[in-house]
């Protein structure tokens, strides 16, 4: 996702889990049901993905009007097994979120209450430049918020180590003091070209 969705608590650990889509609204009442209509039939859906639920949330008022999590929507979701939670709208009771070790990717923090409510669950959503689909596989950490396709998701994790040992030997060759242009040329090329490889046989 582009830099609009930042780690609300960038110190707490990596988040992984598949995506529970919705969209939101706060800036004026439901047509119908109170402002938290929605919320239970959100809770539901979260049986019917692969494994531990994120929570993603499409901010549908431009601009934002109200905040989409607080301390009581991260602590229900945290109860019914979501991981964490990623909104392209705004968040608020930031240290009783992250005293919950909660994590949440936001664009921004807000103090202004408002109608919030559930429009529709287990949709597709525009968050950060990212067409998510319900179920995709989401990665989040202080860096940001990546997909990772479900059919090469396992390959990633565990090409993982492979990538590393491409990059160290730039890094390796950088730490031991090389200061040889050609020789770091060299180790950029052999450092691509694991890269290159290891990208080949994930694609296959």
């Amino acid at each position: 996702m582009d830099a609009r969705i930042q780690a609300c608590f960038p110190k707490l650990p990596p988040m992984v889990g598949f995506a529970a889509t919705a969209t939101y609204r706060s800036a004026a009442p439901p047509r119908s049901g109170d402002v938290y209509a929605g919320i239970a039939d959100q809770v539901e859906s979260f049986a019917k993905l692969p494994g531990p639920p994120v929570v993603v949330f499409q901010d549908l008022d431009n601009p934002v009007a109200a905040a989409t999590f607080g301390e009581v929507m991260a602590t229900t979701y945290k109860c019914f097994g979501a991981v964490g939670l990623i909104t392209s709208g705004a968040g608020r009771d930031l240290d009783q979120v992250e005293a919950l070790a909660f994590p949440c990717f936001s664009n921004g923090t807000i103090c202004a209450h408002g109608y919030c409510h559930i429009v529709h669950i287990s949709i597709p959503v525009h968050v950060g430049g990212v067409m998510v689909q319900p179920g995709d596989l989401l990665h989040g950490d202080r860096n940001g918020v990546t997909t990772v396709p479900n059919e090469i998701a396992s390959s990633v994790a565990d090409a993982c180590p492979e990538f590393m040992a491409a990059e160290a030997v730039v890094l390796d060759y950088l730490k031991h003091g090389g200061t040889d242009p050609k020789k770091f040329a060299a180790a950029r090329k052999e450092c691509h070209d694991r890269i290159e490889t290891l990208a080949h046989k994930l694609k296959t």
